[in-house]
């Protein structure tokens, strides 16, 4: 089964990721140090990120699905 891949919204992904690490003052290294999730891979756009993932990522920046993907909608 072929996997389905929208770079837009990959992008849009990548940049509210970096923005919320960003905002938290926080390197790509911290991140991972601390999720054990590579990050920089995600915030390049360059792979389909899972949904479970991007659920720990938002818990770990203390937001909500919701409330993440309100930020990138189309």
């Amino acid at each position: 089964m072929a996997q389905f891949r929208d770079q837009e919204l990959l992008d849009r992904i990548a940049a509210r990721l970096k923005d919320l690490r960003e905002e938290k003052g926080m390197s790509q290294e911290d991140v991972y140090n601390e999720t054990d999730i590579h990050i920089a891979r995600i915030e390049t756009a360059k792979v389909n990120v899972s949904v479970s993932t991007l659920s720990k990522l938002c818990a770990y920046f203390r937001i909500s699905l919701t409330e993440f993907f309100r930020k990138i909608e189309k």
